[in-house]
């Protein structure tokens, strides 16, 4: 059995673009975000719009091909309690201490509240009303944020591991056969088409939340990346098919983007049935991408990285920690007046410098931190030795746990 490194390096790289697009998000002009830079420019809305139709994809796709492993020898009520500890105890003390500041800082520049943290943080843990728009779940009292996608993933692991004695029968079996045994064209268009559908019944009904209970088309379309990512788990035959299409998928996520934009910019901002027609071209745009991605990785990435080990145990307090640091930085680096240029540079240095030395300086060295930030409290004495059973999330604890080929 070959060791699978291309998988460990894109869960690292896949959460390197989530941080980046997250830096990116204070300064694209016109979409909401918690805090705004200044230096709002419109040209950034189509780049960021290039990743933010398939970043998350790709992050739950990961994460259902990991779930595979996670599972194995494990009955479902073992696995829901393994999942519940790893992936709601860092929620739970996420929400508590990293997050209070971005509503905080928010409900500054809203003008709601007068400076003062300690004073916001005793109204906010004594569930103190606020007022509506204060920041970004202030109709709940508290917000989870950026860490939406740990309760996420939670709902998933456990529906799929409740589902576990379905998708084991003859009956799944053949339906997972039929997305791993597409090949050609069939694997470019066939697994698009449940996206489609969610676009056409949801999505105009159900607009993104990150609430948890009113994100129907979302859930529909994660959840069915997630599950496609269980079938796919490291099946040699169809690993070798997305690397042979990778170059046909990238340039049909091209040309499909290039004419999302297309549509965008003309008809489908007004006629509901073009903009119907824009979001289907993005959700073919969406999984051409991620044949791409996958494709593209398992050609150039499968190779022993030797950052690979230290990048799969830091992704997860990195997720953590990372977008309250870029918005502590942009606080601090606004009086400065760095301008559009030098800020940017700084803003995402100084993020990655941060997530390295608050991972590496203290949360990987404390015992008692490390399960807060989804970690194991020992670290294995090589990379790919530990229990297979680690984490294997996006952010699983180290380098190999979904590393291996099916013999």
């Amino acid at each position: 059995m070959n060791r699978r490194h291309d998988i460990d390096a894109l869960r690292a790289l896949a959460f390197a673009i989530v941080i980046t697009y997250h830096v990116g998000m204070y300064y694209v002009a016109d979409w909401h975000w918690h805090l705004k830079s200044p230096h709002a420019a419109e040209w950034l809305q189509w780049p960021m719009r290039a990743l933010n139709l398939w970043r998350m994809d790709l992050v739950f796709l990961i994460s259902g091909v990991a779930f595979g492993f996670l599972s194995r020898g494990l009955t479902p009520a073992r696995l829901i309690g393994a999942r519940s500890l790893r992936l709601l105890l860092p929620l739970a003390f996420g929400m508590a201490v990293v997050v209070p500041y971005q509503p905080y800082v928010q409900a500054i520049e809203q003008g709601v509240i007068e400076p003062g943290f300690a004073a916001f943080l005793a109204r906010y843990f004594t569930g103190g009303q606020w007022p509506r728009g204060a920041f970004d779940g202030s109709d709940f009292g508290v917000t989870w944020n950026h860490l939406w996608y740990l309760p996420y993933l939670w709902l998933y692991t456990v529906v799929l591991a409740l589902l576990s004695p379905a998708l084991a029968s003859n009956a799944g079996q053949r339906w997972r056969q039929s997305v791993t045994r597409l090949r050609g064209a069939a694997l470019l268009v066939l697994p698009a088409m449940p996206l489609v559908l969610y676009s056409l019944v949801l999505w105009p009904r159900f607009p993104p939340s990150h609430d948890l209970i009113h994100d129907a088309w979302l859930h529909a379309v994660y959840f069915t990346l997630f599950l496609y990512g269980h079938w796919l788990g490291v099946d040699a035959d169809l690993w070798a098919e997305l690397r042979r299409l990778r170059w046909t998928a990238l340039a049909l996520a091209v040309c499909a983007f290039a004419l999302h934009v297309g549509l965008r910019l003309t008809l489908a901002g007004t006629d509901p049935v073009w903009r119907m027609l824009a979001r289907w071209v993005a959700d073919a745009y969406v999984w051409a991408s991620l044949v791409a991605v996958l494709g593209w990785g398992h050609h150039a990435l499968d190779r022993p990285w030797p950052w690979l080990a230290w990048a799969n145990e830091s992704v997860y307090p990195w997720y953590v920690l990372h977008q309250t640091l870029v918005i502590v930085l942009a606080v601090w680096l606004a009086p400065l007046a760095l301008g559009p240029v030098v800020e940017p540079i700084v803003l995402l240095l100084g993020t990655v410098l941060g997530c390295w030395f608050l991972t590496d300086g203290l949360v990987r060295r404390v015992g008692w931190l490390r399960p807060l930030f989804g970690l194991k409290r020992q670290v294995g004495e090589a990379a790919g030795c530990t229990d297979q059973r680690g984490d294997g999330s996006l952010v699983p604890d180290r380098a190999g746990a979904v590393g291996r080929l099916k013999p």
